[in-house]
């Protein structure tokens, strides 16, 4: 088969186009070929050496969309779909065009989205679910703030959320894409400035958000934290520019503050499978929109697409097989 890899850690130069045994799935594990696979700024980051436990040779990719063509026999010929983090970091990933996942793994993909369409659902509903839905446990009528509504992860927690019958406010450097399902769904856009805390208090009648979607971190996380309600939820799943952060802990306590962290990349493929079975029926039942697909490749271009999610594109970067 056709793949990506890399043997040393870089930039996507590093990534080589090659031929690999197509893998021979053993007991309990099934073969999807591969239609179409996303790339995600998280496999930018492993093919830098950005994580301890991605080991060399690998073909990286976490995101997928395709067809079981070898395993249980109810199984064969099914479109499914996936993402986990283990695949592309402790085993072969899915910028090849056939993985081998576990049985346990296997979801059927949303017979409303195209390949390429579910291929850029993954990493960023997932992580918003796992965030929104598990651990802050958001409710209808509650308010949520999502700090970087203008990516993938705040466009998949805007979703969740309203599907939830929560109200958003979305807060950003720049306003999502006018054709992107975040823009016509935030309930009001906040820049992210000065004057953002101020401005969410304005439209929260003083009291803050019950929950604080934190797509940013690091440099965000003081204004996370002074956005939210009395004990009101913040999640945090990022550190952009700083890693290390300080913050007053009398004030944190004294609004009795709940801090959560959510890492999608703790969940294996087969851990992520009730995830992406609940939202294949959401997007099914008309609750959720795709995200709009920016540019697509095919496998011989891998390097220029990891090249463009790199240099920040907005929307979704595929990879297509065919």
């Amino acid at each position: 088969m056709k793949a990506i890899q890399f043997s040393t850690f870089g930039t996507p130069d590093v990534l080589e186009f090659v031929d690999l045994p197509t893998p021979q799935p053993a007991a309990g594990q099934a073969l999807v070929q591969v239609k179409s696979a996303s790339v995600n700024p998280s496999d930018v980051k492993n093919v830098s050496g950005h994580f301890d436990h991605t080991v060399p040779p690998r073909v990286p990719g976490r995101d997928f969309s395709g067809v079981v063509v070898a395993g249980p026999d109810e199984w064969i010929g099914a479109e499914v779909w996936g993402t986990g983090g283990d695949i592309g970091f402790t085993r072969d990933g899915t910028h090849a065009e056939f993985i081998e996942i576990p049985v346990a793994a296997l979801a059927k993909k949303p017979a409303s989205l195209t390949h390429a369409q579910a291929a850029s659902i993954g990493v960023n509903f997932v992580v918003g679910w796992l965030g929104t839905v598990d651990y802050a446990q958001l409710a209808a009528g509650e308010t949520i703030a999502v700090i970087g509504v203008s990516g993938g992860v705040g466009g998949a927690v805007t979703q969740i959320a309203k599907a939830r019958g929560a109200r958003v406010i979305g807060i950003g450097r720049e306003a999502p894409d006018v054709d992107s399902p975040a823009a016509r769904l935030i309930d009001a856009f906040v820049p992210m400035d000065a004057d953002t805390a101020q401005r969410v208090r304005e439209l929260t009648g003083g009291a803050g958000a019950d929950v604080v979607y934190d797509a940013v971190g690091g440099v965000a996380f003081e204004l996370a934290l002074s956005l939210v309600k009395r004990r009101g939820r913040v999640v945090e799943i990022s550190a952009t520019g700083k890693r290390r952060v300080e913050f007053d802990l009398i004030d944190f306590y004294h609004n009795e503050t709940q801090l959560l962290g959510a890492d999608s990349a703790k969940l294996g493929v087969a851990d992520a499978a009730p995830i992406m079975r609940a939202l294949a029926e959401a997007f099914d039942a008309g609750r959720f929109a795709a995200p709009v697909v920016a540019a697509h490749y095919p496998l011989a271009r891998a390097k220029d697409a990891y090249a463009a999610v790199a240099a920040g594109t907005r929307g979704r970067v595929v990879i297509d097989m065919a």
